[in-house]
């Protein structure tokens, strides 16, 4: 495909709004490219241990509701003003806004969007470098007989590393650029038709391993057994902002994806066709975990270190756990590349546009300047650990902390993860519920008057009332309130 057919320039008044535009070659297409910006690290590592730390199944069941509350109504917003503009973000929030006769100011939406893409990249590939270095440790049998001891100094070793993390970042950062370097439908379109199979291939795979632990059936009972008792107002906030994380809202990945829908697609069918699949995937790999610590007398809320440091405990102890913890860890690795290619799209179509240059130029641009961004976060595992931000707010009721003893990777994630993307995903929500005119939301959404009806008052009033409180208990608000109010 030449490069002119693969640039994104805007159309004037005019012109077809998709005569520069790529799309997808189907709905298929679609439904795996978006699931595969939502499943990421997030599914397959934090759901399975806040999942943990909650309580289980009650838990489980207060996802899946804020998932249908939170999630659906934004994304099909989301996806809705994509395709509507059929531009990068931030061109799609100014011609909006001009087709509705609102301010062009709405085009911030789109910045902080690609913006918040850039930096989340910048530290993911550090992550998914971690999850690429177990890979080859894990097939070595590095973890074999190692106690809890000796798996965290593997751990350390890795992280206190420099040089080495700088590698893996360096190689998973290439792998992404090479892929969004290729455009749509020979690079973007290809990768999710391989990578998204062969990822429930091996989590079916995995699956059948922790069929054959002698747990579980304990492992399902946890995850699906509610038990209201634990929960508590913390576990009601962390399903509530895990539902709006998994699904990639805010940050611009969704809309630029939905600027390459075809007109003829469904939105609502394909938003919930991509809700289902991201669940599916976070539920299938606690059936993969919970037997896999519960085999091995582990502690299923262990938090963050259950993929880095529970996990290889377990495989180095298990039969044939070389084999299929080195499978499990190359799932890690090909979740986060899926994710990986959608955060720095918004920002390969805005530059593309703004500069003219082609989509090479500019992902080898934009490659370079997130792998400087993300040494940082390398550093602050090491060389800059001792650099720590921490920040509080003293009031008449005592001293609050909102970051304490914060490393650079901390603040980065805590600003686009806490601040960034809840404040996208709200304005989303304000823009597709209150600002559209119906007419124009109603022609994209194409759905009957009642569940269009669903949908406008679930995207007016619930989902940003959640995403609101998601922002406030980000911000320490929350436990502010309930320590005034003595709860």
């Amino acid at each position: 495909m030449s490069e002119s057919s693969a640039s994104i320039n805007e159309s004037s008044a005019n012109e077809p709004p998709l005569a520069n535009r790529e799309q997808w070659s189907s709905r298929l297409v679609f439904i795996l490219a978006a699931t595969g910006s939502a499943v990421g690290l997030g599914n397959i590592w934090k759901f399975p241990y806040i999942t943990g730390e909650n309580g289980g199944g009650a838990f489980v069941l207060i996802y899946l509701f804020c998932i249908a509350s939170i999630g659906i109504p934004i994304m099909m917003a989301e996806i809705m003003l994509g395709r509507r503009g059929r531009q990068d973000p931030v061109t799609t929030m100014k011609k909006l806004a001009k087709e509705s006769g609102h301010s062009r100011s709405w085009g911030l939406l789109g910045w902080m969007g690609v913006i918040a893409g850039f930096l989340i990249l910048s530290y993911y590939s550090v992550i998914a470098g971690w999850a690429m270095a177990y890979v080859p440790r894990m097939a070595t049998g590095l973890f074999n007989g190692l106690e809890a001891d000796g798996v965290n100094t593997v751990f350390s070793d890795l992280v206190s590393n420099p040089e080495g993390l700088i590698a893996w970042h360096t190689l998973f950062l290439f792998m992404t650029m090479a892929v969004v370097a290729r455009g749509v439908r020979g690079g973007l379109e290809k990768a999710v038709t391989f990578l998204m199979p062969l990822l429930f291939i091996l989590l079916v795979i995995l699956i059948f391993y922790a069929m054959g632990t002698g747990h579980f059936k304990q492992g399902l009972t946890y995850l699906f057994t509610p038990d209201f008792s634990k929960i508590t107002t913390e576990g009601i906030l962390s399903a509530m902002g895990h539902a709006f994380f998994t699904l990639s809202l805010g940050m611009g990945a969704i809309m630029v994806y939905g600027s390459y829908l075809p007109s003829n697609t469904s939105i609502a069918k394909a938003t919930i066709a991509v809700a289902f699949m991201d669940t599916l995937v976070a539920l299938m790999a606690g059936m993969i975990i919970f037997p896999i610590v519960f085999a091995n007398t582990l502690e299923p809320s262990a938090g963050p270190g259950l993929i880095f440091k529970t996990l290889p405990l377990a495989f180095g102890h298990m039969d044939y756990g070389t084999f299929f913890g080195t499978l499990f860890f190359i799932l890690l690795v090909f979740a986060a590349w899926t994710s990986s290619i959608s955060l720095i799209e918004p920002a390969i179509t805005w530059g593309m546009k703004t500069f003219q240059i082609s989509r090479l130029k500019t992902s080898f641009i934009s490659g370079v300047l997130v792998w400087l961004l993300g040494l940082l976060t390398v550093f602050s595992f090491n060389l800059t650990s001792d650099f720590t931000i921490t920040s509080t707010i003293s009031t008449n009721y005592g001293e609050f902390v909102i970051l304490k003893d914060a490393t650079v990777f901390d603040f980065l994630d805590y600003l686009t993860s806490n601040i960034m993307l809840p404040l996208g995903g709200l304005m989303i929500a304000i823009y597709a519920g209150w600002l559209m005119k119906k007419k124009y939301s109603r022609e994209e959404l194409n759905i009957n008057r009642f569940w269009y009806t669903i949908w406008l008052f679930l995207v007016r009033f619930i989902a940003p009332t959640m995403v609101i409180i998601v922002f406030l208990n980000a911000m320490g608000v929350v436990a502010f309130i309930r320590t005034i109010m003595g709860v």
